[in-house]
């Protein structure tokens, strides 16, 4: 297929055939990332409580590769999109050779810095002092991994944005594969333990690049060359209002991420600190496999929104937008329910030794269910303004549920209600979020249908 095959394809088939067509693959790819990290998660919780928290803490700066990767790669995909969609591939070819190179070259630089700060690092992120041995162990072989883990990510969500999310998925997957295997090798026959895991993904992760940038080689792919990289201001421009929402979204992450390790550690019980951070670990992580889903079911519609956006069929970006809420909105529902009865179970799955980490995860994990359904809509038309170029409400949706909501109800909620207070700040957050949204999402609904007039 090449790539006036493929806009036929992205303008003139079904749509929701088109976007569950383009979500399959992405589903299996995220899906298949969170499931690598519960793996790790139930590896290291037969080692030790200690280690589940050092696992947790390391959670905020592998957030923080997201962070740009995702930011570089939603910020010249979504362009690559439209640019395909308005038949101009000379654009396209540059935009996605600078969205590449450029988060290599930072990631090779985060890597040499927090190399040499592994200590200092792991303090920063929130783990309490014998927690600290644990996380320097896990984050050693991520840190070096970290220009390859940045622009692979890049690498996924140029790919997808194209509507070649099955080259993004082979590279995803088989990374993922390969970390599942190499786990149990490195952390039990070689005994390296958490070292262990994080050369596991470490290796997994360079192998999942490589994949996905012979993926850019393929005919109905824009092609990375090294000849095309011209940074220039307006290219740049062009990638922060892609990226932007994204950027923010996932600095908002990070800081969510070490924000819940010191409130965790704080309001813990004298002794218990370890437990209250693995417990934290071990919900973040179960949450992010079933929102895992959605995110890929949403990130499907988003190349026929571009596609179709860029061609100025707006019935069919209304259309595969509004399909994406619905569908995420009912998966969402079926999951919290089956997630708040069987709460304590799935917590003791990953450290069924100690029971204060069962009893502070499975309250936190029920608190999160109840609001869990309501997190479909802020989703997907988040991600529907993102591609349409509209960067304001795109960006303030993004910033709401681990930001604008979430630092707040974690920091204040806690001082009237203790450890409480920490568990439910999530779907505090995530009610706040979808009472913003709601007038968002019904005004760009009557855009679509006058045709953005």
């Amino acid at each position: 297929m090449t790539l006036d095959d493929r806009y036929d394809e992205m303008v003139g088939k079904p749509v929701k055939q088109l976007v569950c067509q383009m979500a399959i693959p992405t589903i299996i790819a995220m899906v298949t990332t969170a499931l690598y990290n519960v793996v790790d998660a139930a590896f290291i919780g037969r080692l030790s409580t200690e280690g589940t928290a050092g696992i947790g803490i390391s959670l905020a700066y592998m957030t923080f590769i997201q962070a740009l990767g995702f930011f570089f790669g939603h910020g010249s995909g979504n362009h690559i999109s439209r640019a395909l969609g308005a038949r101009n591939r000379a654009s396209a070819e540059v935009v996605a050779a600078v969205g590449f190179f450029t988060p290599f070259i930072l990631g090779a630089v985060a890597a040499v810095v927090c190399l040499f700060h592994l200590p200092e690092l792991s303090r920063l992120l929130g783990a309490p002092d014998n927690v600290v041995p644990h996380t320097i162990d896990y984050l050693r072989y991520i840190v070096l991994a970290t220009p390859f883990m940045m622009s692979a990510l890049t690498l996924n969500n140029q790919l997808r944005l194209q509507g070649n999310a099955q080259f993004g998925m082979v590279g995803i997957v088989s990374g993922a594969l390969l970390n599942i295997a190499l786990d149990p090798l490195f952390i039990f026959v070689f005994d390296m333990g958490l070292s262990g895991a994080s050369l596991a993904t470490a290796i997994s992760q360079i192998f999942a690049w490589g994949l996905l940038l012979y993926g850019t080689f393929k005919p109905q792919s824009v092609h990375i060359k090294i000849r095309n990289f011209k940074p220039s201001w307006k290219v740049y421009y062009e990638i922060f209002r892609g990226g932007l929402p994204s950027l923010f979204r996932q600095v908002f992450n990070c800081a969510a991420a070490i924000t819940l390790n010191y409130c965790a550690a704080y309001y813990a019980a004298p002794g218990q600190e370890a437990s209250a951070v693995a417990a934290f670990a071990v919900v973040t992580r179960v949450m992010m496999f079933a929102f895992s889903v959605v995110l890929g079911f949403c990130q499907g519609f988003q190349p026929v929104c571009g596609y179709n956006f860029g061609a100025r069929k707006y019935d069919r970006v209304r259309e595969s937008w509004l399909f994406a809420t619905c569908v995420s909105t009912a998966f969402l529902l079926v999951i919290s329910i089956v997630g708040f009865i069987f709460a304590p179970q799935t917590v003791a799955l990953f450290r069924a030794e100690d029971p204060m980490l069962i009893e502070i995860g499975a309250k936190t994990l029920r608190w999160q269910c109840v609001a869990f359904p309501l997190v479909g809509l802020f989703t997907a038309t988040g991600m529907l303004f993102q591609n349409i170029r509209m960067t304001f409400p795109a960006t303030l949706l993004s910033m709401c549920r681990n930001g604008l909501f979430f630092l707040p109800a974690v920091l204040v909620l806690p001082y009237y209600l203790g450890m409480e207070g920490v568990q439910m700040a999530q779907a505090v957050s995530d009610m706040l979020t979808f009472l913003l949204a709601i007038p968002y999402a019904i005004w760009i609904n009557g855009k679509l249908r006058r045709g953005m007039k």
